[in-house]
């Protein structure tokens, strides 16, 4: 295992989310980086179709999330 890996995995569990969060922002800060591929794009256009179709039959997250902290 690399010495910069152990050092993470050595902090505190909250510090290491907070660290895996400020790597994924740096990530997102130039999305150009990221290459999608074929297969991803195809689903993500199959989705935007799909939700121009079919957009009355969306569920606000307010109540998935509300349906879903019920069960709790």
């Amino acid at each position: 295992m690399n010495t910069q890996l152990e050092q993470a995995l050595a902090l505190p569990i909250p510090e290491r989310i907070k660290l895996v969060e400020d790597i994924w922002d740096s990530i997102a800060a130039v999305p150009d980086a990221v290459k999608l591929t074929d297969a991803q794009m195809a689903e993500l256009e199959r989705r935007l179709e799909d939700y121009r179709e079919n957009h009355d039959d969306l569920i606000p997250w307010e109540t998935i999330k509300a349906e879903a902290l019920a069960r709790k």
